[in-house]
């Protein structure tokens, strides 16, 4: 994943993470190693519901929401940062 440019990663990994649950390994900003089992899978996150009338949020293509399944809740890490991704179901 080293190779491929910040667009290409995520796109891979935006593939990955909505057919498979995902070991995730990252920086975090603060300089700590992260490992996060998450996913984007449909039927595995909450379904989101919008506020009526409410704008949609600006997506910042430096980073990925995914859905955290030790924690139970939306979190997020900078694309760049990811060092390993592993399928984990």
């Amino acid at each position: 994943m080293e190779t491929l440019n910040l667009e290409e990663k995520r796109k891979e990994l935006s593939d990955m993470l909505h057919n498979n649950i995902c070991e995730v390994t990252f920086t975090k900003v603060n300089g700590e190693k992260r490992v996060m089992p998450c996913t984007l899978k449909e039927g595995v996150v909450p379904v989101i519901e919008r506020k009526e009338g409410a704008e949609p949020k600006k997506q910042n293509t430096e980073t990925m929401s995914v859905f955290c399944m030790d924690k139970k809740e939306w979190r997020s890490f900078r694309i760049a940062n990811v060092t390993e991704v592993r399928v984990i179901e």
